[in-house]
């Protein structure tokens, strides 16, 4: 080969990949930056999906408030509208039920009184 060969941009790049490929030191500087390159894409990969699961949960609060707030708001203005006009009807129950609670009783040695 001639010098003259060397200042070909294809046997440039070669010889430079060939010299890097041989030398520890340069082989050093390119294992840490990858090793420090795929570290930063698995950060923002993680960034990224925490990201999308506080969006999509904060969704389905938002799609769950609206969803049991609504019917009640809308009873609330037919109640209106009927108390209005004057009808005695009994308001209709939003579907929720009173808590049902125990009496507990005092016991004595693991009797009832």
């Amino acid at each position: 080969m001639e010098p003259a060969d060397f200042v070909e941009p294809e046997i440039a790049v070669t010889a430079a990949i060939t010299a890097a490929i041989c030398s520890p030191r340069a082989r050093k500087v390119m294992r840490k930056g990858l090793v420090y390159g795929m570290a930063g894409i698995l950060t923002a990969g993680d960034v990224v999906t925490t990201f999308a699961r506080s969006v999509r949960q904060g969704v389905r609060q938002t799609e769950g408030k609206e969803e049991t707030t609504t019917p009640t708001a809308q009873k609330i203005d037919e109640q209106e509208a009927q108390a209005a006009k004057g009808s005695k009807t009994e308001p209709e129950t939003t579907g929720t039920q009173p808590r049902k609670t125990m009496d507990k009783k005092a016991t004595i040695g693991g009797q009832s009184e």
